[in-house]
């Protein structure tokens, strides 16, 4: 049924906990994921928002729904938000980045961006999961709004209260 394997050393016994036989590379590289392009694509979301990125090596330049970003999002906070993995992952101004956003607000969408653009940097370049992923950008923020209850004004308000 099942062969047994001896460990003639404490780093032979780890291997098989593991689950990897000795002498073979735990963590083997990922590859890369491209188009016929050279492009990577990934999906980002936040609140309602979702976001779909493509990457490309270039100069710099971020299109989001045919606009610049400097357009699209005119807060620089926004802006800001967008540019964090490039940041983080020190490629600012290397990719060029398309992408198209719908549903939510303008907060939504730039943090869909965010994390769409993260995760299409780790489908283009791998070896940047770990740095991305410490900082925080591959995981989706689960926050959304909540649902209006009955018998309340809003979520969690109630009516405002009479005496008389």
């Amino acid at each position: 049924m099942s062969e047994q394997t001896t460990a003639t050393s404490l780093s032979e016994l780890k291997d098989l906990v593991a689950g990897t036989p000795a002498g073979v590379e735990a963590a083997t590289p990922r590859e890369p994921k491209k188009d016929q392009f050279g492009r990577a694509y990934a999906t980002g979301r936040r609140k309602n928002a979702i976001a779909r990125v493509w990457v490309k090596p270039g100069k710099g330049t971020v299109e989001i729904n045919g606009k610049a970003a400097s357009k699209y999002f005119a807060r620089p906070v926004l802006r800001m938000l967008i540019a964090q993995p490039f940041l983080v992952a020190d490629r600012y101004q290397q990719f060029d980045v398309y992408c198209t956003v719908t549903g939510g607000g303008l907060s939504g969408q730039a943090g869909a961006v965010r994390h769409g653009l993260s995760r299409a940097l780790t489908n283009f370049e791998p070896s940047l999961r770990p740095i991305l992923k410490k900082a925080g950008f591959l995981t989706r923020d689960p926050r959304v709004v909540e649902r209006k209850k009955y018998g309340k004004a809003k979520a969690r308000r109630s009516f405002q209260f009479s005496k008389r």
